[in-house]
């Protein structure tokens, strides 16, 4: 996506016309164009085939031709989790300047009805904003809800409930005595409760395209959000100039708007996170400790704990066992085993538990009629679970087990009960299903930045749609539980609207540093991929209004980034048509970026790696701040300076950071804490490794 001209006259669609006449020549229709931008950035989505894209690249002042692609979609306990509950918030909250602040949500649309997007006591939405409310029909705007607008489909209207949730989730207002069938009560609230909601709906059953995602950040940044939430993205990493978020979100940056988005679901593989831009503040997901437990009671008296979000009872007591290769009479073992999807006879299975091998089988089994579902849950090291559309549990391998061996026995039942609440005291841990860095496009800069709780969250949800998810269910909600870096991301957004709403005229790279070195520091020997899960740790809001320090990041040092990283004959497709490469060479790994991380290209030889670093003093004017590295015996950190004396606000400062090895366990992690005796510690992680 280019610039917009500046100084003249220009008319986007006009020149987009002409441009794409020229392409196709006497065949083309205008339906071939299928949306124009120009209230941004300058560019525009058409149907044109493979010989015609490679013509248009050719055409002067094209800086990019990419094809279009469908993105995935990547609360009640949550924030109280963090230190952020209501008593918290009465002494912390400026609710007049939380009130200017802007939260624009790309997602699947909202429901403008929820209790947590009425008008509540706010007045009138924020001079600066310049969006409208273009829902759809009988779709209506308040001050809290100050602007829809939507590229799918017919309305914004959200019919699938992942919008309203990420939405609520970030910046919903606090509505008391919520729950999920009485499970999880509290108040559902989101971490910026006065703030405003601009909602943009990009997609829909079919999915999110790359062209609606673009149009929403083209009329998001021009509408005057104050930052972006995208819980979405590839299913793999992307190439910074072919993916269309790593795009909007770098002329959001432009525009002083921070994008956050979720790091993916496709953990726990390494070098999964598809969020990888560094202008992006990407989300990992992780715990609370909050957990959700339900039992089997076998009729032999054995009592075994199972994980699901079960809001049934059975009535009746006990019912019969009966395992999935025995409710089929046409499917091979193993797909009758899971349950698979017409494996099931109806006929087989009414008023009896079925015994799957996959949690997914549970659709199937409510489908055909089952009274419960008893699953196997091969996911045994964190408390993630689902919501199901009948009375179901799913056991870890060993539970299986031994109901496997008691179904073998004479009349086996069982009674599945209503789930219950526990505490879970190992929290926060990263979730299995979040991606792990290291990242394979920017290898030199540590992703995920960091976690946020993204498992069994309470959220508003859209009562359109089936809270398990199960088209079969035809239970409605209007706050569900979900999990998934789709919940971290809006955490983390709201976190960034808290720190905006103190500090209006900090830059989107000071808000992502704040968040990043105050972050709590986590414990590795719960998450084995430490900080390749987890980058520089949990968010804490509380902590991040006032970091003492940050590293603010700036267009050019982007530029230059992109540039060491050979991007340079490509400049234009990510920044704009009039980009070009400084002279100075530097590495990829001197952005100044409130992370440390590097790629060992010979992880058996020797190395020296220096990191350059300029912080600014956000804390107190008259402040010395002294460094501290975490000791590690198998490497050699220097820091010099080893202290930066600061004499007012504002104030920058270098220092390098040099670490030397051989032939070490990779990845290597530690830590650089800059303090200061006003109680602030700024600390960023260091992290080494090899593939």
């Amino acid at each position: 996506m280019g610039s917009l001209p500046k100084g003249r006259q220009y008319f986007p669609a006009a020149h987009h016309v002409t441009m794409l006449q020229d392409v196709v020549g006497a065949s083309f229709e205008e339906n071939l164009l299928i949306r124009s931008y120009g209230r941004s950035f300058n560019g525009f989505s058409a149907m044109i085939t493979d010989s015609e894209r490679k013509k248009l690249a050719a055409m002067e002042g094209v800086v990019s031709v990419f094809p279009s692609r469908i993105f995935q979609l990547h609360t009640t306990r949550s924030w109280a989790f963090m230190g952020f509950n209501e008593t918290t918030d009465q002494k912390l909250r400026d609710p007049k300047k939380e009130s200017e602040v802007i939260v624009g949500v790309i997602d699947t649309g909202i429901w403008p009805e929820s209790e947590s997007f009425s008008n509540g006591n706010l007045g009138p939405a924020p001079a600066k904003w310049k969006g409208a409310c273009k829902g759809g029909s009988n779709f209506t705007c308040n001050n809290k809800l100050i602007g829809v607008r939507y590229y799918t489909t017919d309305s914004a209207r959200d019919s699938i409930g992942h919008g309203s949730h990420t939405a609520s989730t970030a910046a919903g207002n606090a509505v008391k005595n919520v729950s999920f069938y009485g499970l999880a009560q509290g108040t559902a609230t989101g971490g910026v409760p006065f703030a405003r909601i601009a909602a943009y709906k990009v997609c829909d059953e079919s999915g999110c395209s790359a062209q609606a995602v673009l149009a929403a950040f083209d009329d998001a940044i021009a509408d005057g959000v104050d930052l972006i939430s995208i819980s979405m993205g590839p299913a793999i990493p992307s190439d910074l100039t072919a993916d269309p978020i790593s795009i909007g979100a770098f002329h959001a940056m432009v525009n002083g708007i921070l994008t956050v988005q979720s790091a993916g679901n496709s953990g726990p593989d390494n070098s999964s996170v598809a969020s990888t831009a560094p202008w992006v503040l990407t989300v990992a997901a992780s715990t609370i400790d909050r957990a959700f437990i339900d039992k089997v009671i076998l009729g032999n008296g054995k009592t075994l704990t199972g994980k699901s979000i079960n809001s049934f009872s059975l009535k009746g007591g006990k019912y019969p066992l009966i395992y999935g290769k025995d409710v089929s009479s046409h499917c091979p073992p193993e797909s009758a085993g899971i349950c698979n999807e017409g494996c099931v006879d109806s006929n087989l299975v009414k008023g009896k538990i079925v015994v799957c091998d996959l949690k997914k089988g549970f659709a199937v089994v409510h489908k055909s009629g089952g009274a419960g579902a008893v699953l196997r849950d091969t996911i045994v090291s964190e408390n993630v679970t689902s919501v199901f559309s009948l009375p179901a549990s799913a056991l870890g391998p060993n539970d299986y087990q031994t109901v496997m061996s008691y179904i073998q026995t004479t009349g086996p039942v069982a009674e599945i009960l209503k789930s219950e609440t526990r505490e879970d005291t190992n929290a926060p841990v990263v979730a299995y299903f979040s991606s792990r860095g290291p990242s394979l496009i920017t290898e030199d800069i540590l992703k995920p930045d960091l976690t946020a709780p993204g498992v069994n969250i309470l959220a508003a949800f859209s009562p359109l749609a089936s809270p398990s998810l199960d088209p079969s269910d035809n239970r409605r909600v209007n706050y569900n539980l979900l999990s998934g870096t789709s919940m971290s991301c809006p955490h983390t957004s709201g976190a960034a609207a808290y720190v905006k709403a103190f500090h209006p005229d900090w830059s989107p790279s000071a808000i992502k540093s704040a968040l990043m070195t105050t972050a709590w520091q986590m414990t590795p020997t719960k998450n084995a991929d430490a900080e390749l899960a987890y980058g520089s740790g949990h968010i804490s809001p509380l902590q991040s209004a006032d970091p003492g320090l940050v590293y603010e990041t700036g267009q050019q040092d982007y530029i230059q980034m992109l540039c060491d990283l050979g991007y340079g004959s490509r400049l234009g497709q990510i920044a704009g048509g009039n980009s070009t490469c400084p002279e100075k060479k530097s590495f990829a790994r001197d952005l100044n970026y409130p992370s440390m991380a590097s790629r060992i290209i010979k992880p058996k030889e020797p190395f020296t790696i220096t990191f350059h670093r300029t912080v600014t003093n956000v804390g107190h004017a008259n402040s010395v701040y002294k460094a501290t590295i975490s000791s590690n015996p198998n490497v050699n950190i220097t820091v010099v300076p080893q202290a930066l004396s600061f004499k007012s606000l504002n104030e920058k400062k270098s220092f390098e950071v040099t670490v030397i090895g051989n032939n070490l366990k990779y990845p290597v992690s530690e830590s650089l804490v800059w303090s200061d005796d006003f109680g602030h510690k700024v600390r960023s992680p260091i992290v080494l490794y090899s593939r």
